[in-house]
């Protein structure tokens, strides 16, 4: 049995004003055949790292492509997309003949020239395969679940959690189920339902956690395989932007659609019922420095490095010093030039510093001050979960008792690692200012007294209403207050 696996792709904000290019990739994950690390899985390679550790005791061999994956920006240039894709098709052809593929995508990148990457590289993988190899794909829930990549793929399955902790296992279900179909074991037919509706569904949330739970209790029972919860990615101008509901099953397509109309059904009805309230910025650094219990996690959703966002807004910096506070941390600020003169002046160093609001309009005006080098890093990483993410050389600046974290590759907060690396002590610190929507949950909401969420003005609203949208196939919620939900697959 032979089996092939490869990895391409980011999280694509069409809004964003950060172009994506074939250095976003290089600087992020880039691997070639053999190059992928035993230790943990990177961006959307999970399917290949655990087919790695596999693949003696399951009796197959594995085929390694390329792994490239970006951190989320704006749309990929077309011509190193193509380069990309093609270096993996090519690899595809070299290894045939194949009984199966392994596909690590993200499900919501867009490429000049292409809406659906995702849907092009499986349409070309398939072309080279041909239809009795079976195909599957782990994506991530913050994707759009096209008709085509449907059409195209045998087996398709989302992360359930967000925090998106359970990678590995979602990649260890998609080859069991791969492996499960070439064997003849089962016959695995998808099922589709659209919710026609824009929303976050964090699963740190009661709704949400609740329901993902009783997802989890359907699977592997009465012919379920598999129901993966898609959430879309709101910042992405695409026709097929929209909460789906997927379903596979072994060969009962009647059930599968009914239980995907079941559920998404449910999703409807939590309407506007699974994101936390959000404060503005001025109410929510007040209800903190007010707080008795500390930490107090301040979130900036709007200005996360994870949805496309620069991470360089200075408002809610600029409220902290403008209410006098102390033992506030911030983190992370993407500010390269910043942070070669935090190195460049050294540690300890009192200095005139410019800081963050560097990207455009939406980043703030920067900040102007005199700061105190307190700690500098080369070449920093925080976890998120099995993985290691990337920060760059790093550094911590102290300005009227508020310490920032400034990094220089671009990325959203995950791990404690992104504050103790600089030696600031999270746990002691009265109030965190973190920028993500809420992978930071994974590791912050353990020791946080209070998280808060703010909507600031970065340009990542959580007011859906508020983005221009053209592309995107109306009517749908909240754009619209009257929809059709219906199973499409």
């Amino acid at each position: 049995m032979r089996l092939f696996a490869a990895t391409l792709a980011t999280e694509t904000n069409t809004f964003s004003p950060l172009p994506t290019s074939l250095e976003s990739y290089r600087e992020a994950v880039f691997l070639r055949p053999g190059e992928h690390p035993d230790d943990a899985p990177r961006m959307c390679t999970a399917p290949l790292f655990v087919a790695r550790r596999r693949a003696t005791r399951d009796g197959f061999t594995l085929i390694e492509g390329s792994c490239f994956a970006a951190s989320p920006a704006g749309t990929t240039n077309r011509q190193d997309y193509e380069a990309m894709r093609d270096e993996i098709l090519g690899q595809v052809a070299a290894a045939l003949p194949l009984n199966g593929v392994l596909l690590g995508l993200h499900g919501a990148m867009v490429a000049h020239g292409y809406d659906d990457v995702e849907g092009d590289i499986i349409e070309r993988v398939r072309a080279i395969v041909g239809s009795n190899c079976v195909i599957g794909v782990e994506l991530d829930p913050h994707c759009h679940l096209t008709r085509k990549r449907v059409g195209l793929a045998d087996i398709i399955i989302t992360y359930k959690e967000f925090p998106h902790t359970d990678v590995v296992d979602r990649a260890e279900e998609v080859l069991d189920l791969v492996l499960a179909t070439i064997r003849g074991e089962v016959k695995p037919v998808m099922s589709v339902y659209d919710c026609r509706q824009i929303a976050s569904y964090p699963t740190t949330q009661p709704l949400m956690r609740a329901f993902v739970d009783r997802v989890k209790g359907l699977e592997g029972k009465d012919a379920v395989l598999s129901v993966s919860i898609v959430h879309c990615f709101p910042y992405a101008d695409v026709a097929e932007l929209s909460s789906r509901v997927l379903v596979v099953t072994d060969g009962d397509k009647a059930k599968g659609e009914a239980l995907a109309t079941t559920l998404g059904k449910e999703l409807v009805g939590m309407r506007g019922k699974t994101a936390p309230d959000y404060l503005d910025v001025a109410g929510a650094v007040a209800i903190g420095m007010a707080a008795n219990e500390t930490p107090v996690v301040l979130a900036e959703p709007a200005d996360n490095a994870g949805g496309g966002a620069p991470s360089d807004n200075t408002t809610i910096i600029r409220e902290l010093m403008a209410r006098g506070a102390t033992n506030a941390a911030v983190g992370p600020i993407w500010d390269p030039i910043a942070v070669r003169l935090c190195f460049d002046a050294g540690l300890g160093a009192k200095f005139p510093l410019r800081f963050g609001g560097k990207t455009g309009p939406q980043s703030g005006q920067p900040i102007d001050a005199t700061v105190e080098v307190i700690a500098l890093a080369r070449d920093a990483w925080q976890s998120f979960g099995p993985t290691q993410v990337a920060l760059g050389d790093c550094a911590a600046i102290r300005v009227d008792g508020i310490e920032v974290v400034l990094i220089t590759k671009r990325t959203q907060a995950l791990g404690l690692e992104l504050f103790s690396n600089l030696g600031i002590n999270p746990l002691a610190k009265s109030i965190l200012v973190v920028k993500s929507t809420n992978h930071f949950m994974a590791a912050f909401g353990p020791i946080a007294k209070r998280v808060l969420y703010v909507d600031s003005d970065a340009p990542l609203s959580r007011d859906y209403r508020k983005i221009p949208y053209t592309k995107v196939d109306r009517p749908i919620w909240p754009l619209d207050a009257e929809t059709q939900p219906q199973l499409i697959i």
